[in-house]
């Protein structure tokens, strides 16, 4: 039990979910999880924004193609950043589908150009699978923007959730080490799984009854067959000092929580300039829940104006 402030929307979802008496995910085999992720999309989240360019295409990778998704606000631009987006899932579950109403509100809200990239998932394709797809994706673009996607870019925006947050990280971190075509300068990790070895505290507190439970956590780290303290698996082992300009959310009920708030306070001692946000009374999901708890809208927008912040010190 918890005695956590839980916002009344939050409630009001958890409870349906609960009288819904649906199977967890853990409980399914990755293929049914995968279909039921993409199916609770429309009951939880709203309806994509209208943008004037939503492009699917593909790029190569270390195993053959990668799909991406481009979306775009105008059809026609001057140079400037552009956002990289990798989903959520824990590694096994998530695509394109599962976070498209996101994707179209950020690209609308920060007026950039965003590309989400379809990564291949465990446990057919286990760690470093994912990693090594979002740095190959992200690099292409950074070299073929201009060909592919009749824009010029010039800065890099790592940005995801959960897992997605991890390989966010996880990239900028390679791209630090040797660097793409087109520079890094900034980061967006969404309630990041940053240590697989993390236990206690916030892991224990909302293990169960918060939709991402610790069963959950454990059911994503077997499939994806981690190397736990490896940095492309536990980045918040990495060379932090070389991270960008930083915005970094945490959900006030999300089993991630202290992992989160380890990883900002690391980039804090090392100097790193970081935005954080903590979205008290909302659980881990919450850029995908904005039907279901439309409070979630405030987060977002908040991730959104902390990002527009950052971007306006570091141009």
């Amino acid at each position: 039990m918890t005695n956590a402030f839980v916002r009344p929307d939050t409630q009001a979802m958890l409870a349906m979910l609960a009288a819904a008496e649906q199977p967890p995910l853990d409980q399914l085999e990755p293929a049914a999880a995968r279909e039921a992720y993409v199916a609770m999309r429309y009951l939880v989240d709203v309806e994509p924004t209208e943008l004037a360019v939503i492009k699917d295409l593909s790029c190569p990778g270390p195993a053959g193609d990668i799909k991406l998704r481009y979306y775009d606000k105008r059809e026609n631009r001057e140079k400037g950043p552009a956002i990289i987006f990798y989903h959520g899932g824990g590694f096994v579950i998530g695509d394109l589908e599962s976070h498209h109403p996101f994707c179209t509100e950020m690209a609308a809200q920060m007026d950039l150009p965003l590309i989400a990239v379809d990564y291949r998932l465990a446990p057919e394709a286990p760690f470093p699978a994912a990693p090594d797809d979002c740095e190959a994706a992200t690099r292409w673009i950074a070299e073929n923007a201009s060909s592919a996607l009749g824009i010029e870019i010039d800065g890099l925006i790592p940005c995801g959730d959960s897992a997605g947050g991890n390989l966010a990280i996880v990239v900028a971190q390679d791209l630090a080490k040797k660097p793409a075509a087109v520079p890094v300068i900034a980061q967006v990790p969404i309630y990041p799984v940053v240590d697989s070895t993390a236990s206690g505290g916030s892991m224990e507190e909302f293990a169960e009854g918060f939709l991402l439970t610790k069963a959950s956590m454990d059911y994503f780290h077997k499939h994806y067959a981690g190397k736990a303290g490896d940095v492309r698996c536990d980045p918040i082992h990495g060379d932090l000092a070389s991270s960008p300009p930083t915005v970094l959310i945490t959900g006030g009920l999300d089993p991630l929580r202290d992992q989160g708030r380890a990883y900002g306070a690391k980039l804090v001692a090392a100097g790193v300039p970081l935005m954080f946000h903590e979205a008290k009374g909302n659980v881990h999901g919450l850029i995908c829940l904005r039907k279901g708890i439309p409070s979630s809208q405030q987060d977002v927008d908040g991730i959104c104006n902390a990002l527009k912040a950052t971007l306006a010190k570091t141009t």
